[in-house]
């Protein structure tokens, strides 16, 4: 979800206010799911390199996860949305944790998988599987599957970065293998529901062949 701090500096706002529009478009995406018949929508949130920013911008993105949490927990109970946190979250301030692992637990019985990378990496997501899949004596791609914090999602099918950037900046690497990929000229805050279905309809005109003729 790129652009946010972009699309605030085209109109002379502060950064934090690009923050603010783009958990309004998360909104209105996790809305658009059920109808479009996605399962599964995982949205990278929070790197592990975002601890590079600015401390104030930093401390105003945990406040609006605080928000965004408290806010929205009761509309995912009641839209069946099971919540998903990839990444150590455990790194971030106790009431945070608390908040999520309360939002994990009253989401469980959710059918629809709503996933969200917070403190993730991916290079470091393969290191922690590996060193995992080794303390068990198994080094194989089956047993470093079973340790990716993916390990209970379906495949990745399609991976969509907004703002017009070109490239995967530490995201699901090993799960993106064989997933079909969409650049999206849009920032984050403007990309809508229609610009995921117009993604997803270029999806579904392409051959996967998974490395086969």
């Amino acid at each position: 979800m790129d652009g946010n701090g972009r699309w605030a500096k085209k109109r002379g706002l502060p950064r934090a206010l690009g923050h603010q529009r783009g958990v309004e478009a998360v909104r209105k995406l996790v809305r658009a799911t059920e109808p479009m018949g996605i399962d599964c929508l995982t949205l990278y949130a929070f790197s592990s390199e975002n601890w590079k920013r600015p401390e104030d911008e930093v401390d105003h993105l945990m406040g609006l996860l605080r928000k965004f949490i408290k806010t929205d927990l009761e509309e995912f109970i009641a839209n069946d949305v099971k919540l998903k946190i990839i990444g150590d979250y455990k790194a971030f301030a106790p009431d945070i944790v608390e908040m999520i692992e309360d939002a994990l637990e009253k989401t469980s019985d959710g059918s629809r998988i709503l996933a969200v990378a917070l403190n993730y990496g991916a290079q470091q997501e393969i290191v922690r599987a590996a060193t995992l899949a080794a303390e068990q004596g198994e080094i194989s791609e089956s047993a470093l599957e079973r340790h990716l914090y993916t390990s209970d999602m379906p495949p990745l099918d399609l991976l969509i970065r907004t703002s017009g950037e070109v490239r995967l900046s530490n995201f699901l690497l090993w799960q993106c293998a064989y997933a079909e990929m969409s650049f999206v000229d849009v920032l984050w805050p403007d990309f809508t529901p229609a610009h995921l279905q117009n993604a997803l309809d270029d999806f579904a005109k392409r051959e996967r062949r998974y490395g086969g003729r």
